[in-house]
């Protein structure tokens, strides 16, 4: 099995290359985070399997921009469903709610209504179902992260095989962690830049679960991998790799291949 995954950024330029790329792909699974409504719309005209989610709505004075989290599968989806995020507008200091009310809408916005997707995927041959995760992580507090990635494991079976995607926004270099503090955080969340990785890599032990692009750099300005897919122990590797175009994001495109 191949296996994508991929932050496409929603304010994308490049929607037209973007959908080539995935049309043309070779996957058996393709996870999208900040999928724009439009080319959601695209996607559903694609000859795959297909579901999804509303990843976040981004608001502004006078709009509401609807973005999505797509799971696409060239194998059959037999259930799937959907986890609700905690909304933590209320929680946020002062200065990130001054920040963001500074900072451009592109950049920035108050947001709502957050998901993560799951997805039952039935390959021929296999005795079990594979359980599917699309994950996308707050960009906020390191703690509110991981509390995150907690509440999605509850919907895992450990006797089934599975495969966790997405953007989890684990900010690791020391230029990019002062954000953490303007996004609500703590001065050490700052001060100790690399120990939101190390708690999160400990959670995938516990969880049995291998990184497989592990110290790879997924997003360019914040020198991290931002990005992962991880695989439950029932899998071996054959190959993981981080694709060198981003195709209009900030991210990189990643896949792992599995048997």
């Amino acid at each position: 099995m191949k296996i994508y995954s991929w932050n496409m950024l929603y304010r994308n330029r490049e929607l037209d290359r973007a959908f080539e790329f995935i049309q043309h792909a070779d996957f058996d699974i393709f996870c999208l985070q900040e999928v724009p409504e439009t080319f959601l719309a695209r996607l559903q005209m694609l000859p795959y399997h297909i579901t999804f989610c509303t990843d976040v709505e981004r608001l502004s004075r006078n709009h509401i921009e609807h973005i999505f989290i797509v799971i696409l599968s060239k194998h059959p989806i037999e259930t799937h469903g959907e986890i609700p995020y905690p909304d933590y507008w209320s929680l946020l200091p002062l200065r990130t709610r001054l920040f963001i009310h500074l900072m451009p809408y592109r950049f920035f916005s108050k947001i709502r209504n957050r998901n993560a997707l799951f997805a039952d995927i039935r390959v021929q041959g296999a005795p079990n179902a594979i359980r599917i995760f699309n994950l996308h992580l707050i960009l906020a507090r390191p703690a509110w992260r991981l509390k995150e990635f907690e509440m999605a494991m509850t919907q895992r079976d450990p006797a089934r095989p599975t495969i966790v995607c997405g953007d989890f926004n684990t900010l690791q270099a020391l230029h990019i962690t002062p954000l953490n503090w303007i996004l609500g955080g703590r001065l050490c969340n700052v001060a100790f830049h690399n120990r939101e990785r190390t708690h999160i890599e400990r959670r995938f032990v516990e969880h049995k679960l291998f990184n497989t692009l592990a110290g790879g750099i997924t997003h360019p300005i914040s020198q991290s991998q931002l990005d992962h897919i991880l695989v439950s122990n029932s899998f071996s590797i054959k190959n993981a790799v981080i694709l060198p175009d981003r195709i209009g994001s900030d991210h990189h495109p990643i896949m792992t291949e599995v048997a």
